[in-house]
This record gives C-alpha cells, structure tokens and sequence, in this order.
C-alpha cells in the first residue's frame, strides 16, 4: 500500500530531521519502507526512526554476516552498535542508537 500524501509528507519531514546529510539512495530505501503498510499505524518519527536503524543495521554493518556465522539476533545486534552509531554519525543523524532505549 502507499502511504498518503500527508504521510509522504509527515515521513519526508520526520527524515529530513533526523537524517540531513544521508545519501539519497539510502534515504529513498528507508522512504519507502516506512511508508510501508506495517508502518501506517506508527507515528513518521517512529517508523522512520525503526526502519533507519533497520536499514543501516542490514545495510552497512556485519550484521548479516554475524546472523550467517551463527550469532543469535541479539548479539549480532550487540556488536554492529558502534558501526551503526559510526553511519548515523556520518550522515549528521540526530539521535543515535542506544542500546538500553526501550523504543
């Protein structure tokens, strides 16, 4: 399903804000995945945010590698914390992933 056009807008605003100096396409990827209908129910800041540390987990860090190595999701997720904070720092991110955050 695609989002609407105030969800569009709600989603291009709350990535602007969070990601200003991201690469385009990696800004187009998390567009569209939280666009995306499991999305529609969460606020654009939060489905942003979850589908940016998705994206840049998957994307940019071992993190795969691990998951094929054996490691379980946690720990896997536990050593591509640095590298993740590292990518959203670069791209001038303004919040960073912290492990013990509930959200």
């Amino acid at each position: 399903m695609i989002a609407t056009t105030r969800r569009r807008k709600a989603l291009a605003e709350a990535l602007t804000l969070l990601l200003p100096g991201a690469p385009y396409s990696d800004i187009e990827a998390i567009r569209v995945e939280a666009g995306s209908r499991h999305m529609r129910d969460l606020p654009p800041s939060i489905a942003v945010w979850l589908t940016t540390v998705a994206h840049v987990r998957h994307q940019h860090t071992d993190y795969e590698h691990l998951l094929a190595e054996g490691y379980d999701r946690d720990a896997a997720r536990f050593f591509v914390i640095e590298r993740t904070n590292n990518v959203l720092t670069s791209w001038r991110a303004t919040r960073l992933f912290d492990p013990d955050d509930p959200d």
